[in-house]
């Protein structure tokens, strides 16, 4: 397979930017870290704690995606990537260092370009426990809207099966005292 370059990457994101560099440093720190490739399937996994730019370059490098199954968000707003190699159960975290303050966005993108991928992330131990692989589910209509929903996603209620949307959650109303 063709190993993937910084221009695959700002192709598929549609320009450069800061926040590309981010992902793609990541992405060439964890192929050094763990030995690995680029996931044909579900044999690499990501787990970013964000949603910004940067996942387009952890897609492109590390052939993680979200129809795959293999690329998962876990929202913390912070600039980290965990990794994980399924056949050998190794993984790694990379956080983002802080950068030096008062930088334009011009200033941002040539730090982060002008350095190491050793020299913009901390290596941390996983926390998030490795995710089993994609599953395929059993697709319900809701009783409600009628459209086609995965079993996963449907709530009884009611005695009805209900999508995400048509389903109303049970509220306590809290009392102050």
């Amino acid at each position: 397979m063709k190993i993937k370059t910084w221009a695959d990457c700002a192709e598929f994101h549609g320009h450069e930017c800061g926040g590309l560099t981010i992902g793609y440093k990541a992405a060439l720190y964890a192929i050094k870290l763990l030995d690995i490739g680029r996931a044909e399937d579900e044999e690499i996994v990501c787990i970013s704690e964000n949603d910004a730019c940067g996942v387009d370059a952890i897609q492109v490098m590390l052939g993680c995606s979200a129809g795959k199954g293999n690329l998962l968000f876990h929202l913390t707003g912070k600039q980290a990537f965990n990794i994980y190699e399924r056949a050998s159960g190794r993984s790694v975290r990379l956080v983002l260092r802080k950068k030096p303050e008062g930088m334009s966005r011009e200033e941002s993108f040539a730090y982060y370009q002008s350095r190491e991928p050793e020299e913009l992330f901390d290596v941390k131990e996983t926390r998030i426990a490795l995710p089993e692989h994609a599953r395929i589910f059993l697709s319900y209509d809701c009783d409600e809207c009628g459209e086609t929903t995965a079993e996963s996603f449907i709530h009884l209620q009611g005695g009805k099966k209900l999508c995400r949307d048509c389903y109303k959650a049970y509220r306590l109303s809290l009392i102050h005292i």
